[in-house]
């Protein structure tokens, strides 16, 4: 089998210039996280557009849920990132090769756990939530087709969340490029040639996912460098499996918690109907855009961190974040407020419906013009990951967006039920959260100086 050379992919992220360098990492990862926002947008635009309100409503009431459960398990991902850095900025080759091969099994084992999770667990929580009638079997159908893909899922964000760790965004983004194709290509086929609905936009999705699962497993088995997988080798190390638990159960509970109360604003959505719905979800997926080219810097700084810290280069961390938290304000400020201000152009191409677009609008108009906030705050999270803190930030998440959301719907929002009120929660909890974040890292980088 012809290897395929890695070190052309690789950033050394331990010395020399630091901009040019995350940019680099920067850039193919955000066009990653777009390609993948794509797949969910072509759902939800040929539903929206050749299937009618009522599945367009359906796909998007599921997400929220779907993020609840798959985060905890996205969150190991994250701590598999954090390792691999660690390992291969300290330069453990053979710690380095173990963590691959553990990381590579646990995703595998994980898909399999959500696939019957996702399967019988739909139903009871879409009607918890309120799922109206009209719309709550199309997404019961459409959650579990897309469960029976969380292996694909699993085994892609993992091998990804290696190559990350190592610098290798680029090849993560062509592999999306050939599974998006597939995708959208798909998504017409089963919706309007074969009127499949919600089910044919989810089936397109499973097959786009297998496909860049196979390619990022073919990647780490050809390559030629010290993250190579070795198939017949592999297994879960039970230290690495404690030590990704310890790093990633955290971070995947921080995702989890963020998403608890986002499943509370999506029930409090679903009691204004299911016009108001197929609005949220329009706009929640523009959004989503801008949401991912700001994670990127998130990504950046656990990566950039985490060698760093391997490496012993404690000094690097703070300009890491710096450089991070500059770029994420500057690109969360300028495509947030251009996105509302093109809020009406791009709400009709998920619907022609006007309510349905004025809905959307309302939402943009509290999110998108503060999301450079939910930047900053990913960006510090980053941070303290790369540094090996996973419990901190998910207790600070746990007060600063989850609780005061919780408050927020039961007291505020109970005393004035409007759309406006439920959403202006959002970027208050952001700063909120974010202050606490850096109060933190000041804390535990000035400890970490002292060390050096």
């Amino acid at each position: 089998m012809e290897k395929t050379s890695a070190k052309k992919y690789e950033i050394d992220m331990c010395n020399g210039p630091l901009l040019g360098k995350i940019l680099i990492f920067y850039i193919p990862l955000m066009l990653s996280g777009i390609l993948q926002l794509l797949f969910n947008a072509a759902d939800i635009v040929v539903v929206g557009r050749f299937a009618g309100n009522e599945s367009l409503a359906a796909v998007g009431s599921t997400s929220s849920l779907t993020n609840l459960i798959v985060n905890l398990f996205i969150g190991l991902s994250v701590g598999a990132n954090v390792l691999v850095a660690r390992y291969y900025g300290a330069n453990q080759k053979d710690e380095l090769k173990e963590m691959v091969q553990t990381t590579v099994a646990t995703a595998f084992v994980s898909g399999i756990i959500l696939i019957f999770v996702g399967f019988f667990v739909s139903r009871p929580a879409l009607i918890w939530m309120g799922t109206p009638e009209d719309v709550i079997a199309h997404s019961v159908l459409y959650m579990r087709i897309y469960f029976g893909g969380m292996p694909f899922m699993m085994v892609y964000n993992f091998g990804s969340a290696v190559l990350r760790a190592v610098g290798d965004t680029k090849r993560p983004l062509y592999y999306l490029l050939i599974a998006g194709v597939v995708n959208v290509v798909l998504n017409l086929i089963f919706v309007i040639v074969f009127s499949m609905g919600v089910a044919g936009v989810a089936t397109a999705t499973v097959v786009s996912q297998a496909i860049s699962a196979v390619l990022v497993v073919r990647c780490l088995i050809q390559s030629d460098s010290v993250y190579r997988l070795e198939m017949k080798g592999i297994h879960i190390a039970p230290d690495k499996l404690i030590k990704m638990v310890q790093i990633g159960i955290p971070a995947g509970m921080q995702g989890a918690l963020f998403s608890i109360s986002n499943v509370l604003i999506q029930s409090s959505v679903n009691s204004f109907g299911s016009i108001a719905m197929a609005g949220n979800t329009a706009a929640s997926n523009i959004e989503g855009f801008v949401y991912t080219a700001m994670n990127a810097f998130h990504q950046a700084a656990i990566s950039f961190c985490g060698q760093n810290y391997g490496a012993m280069k404690y000094k690097r961390i703070g300009k890491v974040l710096l450089i991070c938290e500059v770029s994420v304000i500057i690109v969360g400020a300028i495509m947030g407020n251009v996105a509302y201000f093109l809020a009406g152009m791009l709400l009709r191409i998920y619907s022609t419906d006007q309510e349905v677009i004025q809905f959307g609008i309302l939402r943009m108009s509290y999110i998108c013009v503060t999301y450079f906030l939910c930047g900053m705050m990913d960006v510090i999270v980053g941070a303290l990951r790369g540094m090996g803190y996973a419990i901190m930030p998910m207790l600070v998440s746990l007060t600063g967006a989850c609780l005061f959301r919780v408050i927020w719907i039961y007291t505020i929002f109970q005393n004035h039920r409007t759309l406006a009120c439920l959403y202006i929660s959002y970027p208050i909890s952001w700063a909120l959260t974010f202050l606490v974040h850096l109060l933190c890292f000041a804390v535990v980088y000035r400890k970490l100086l002292k060390t050096a």
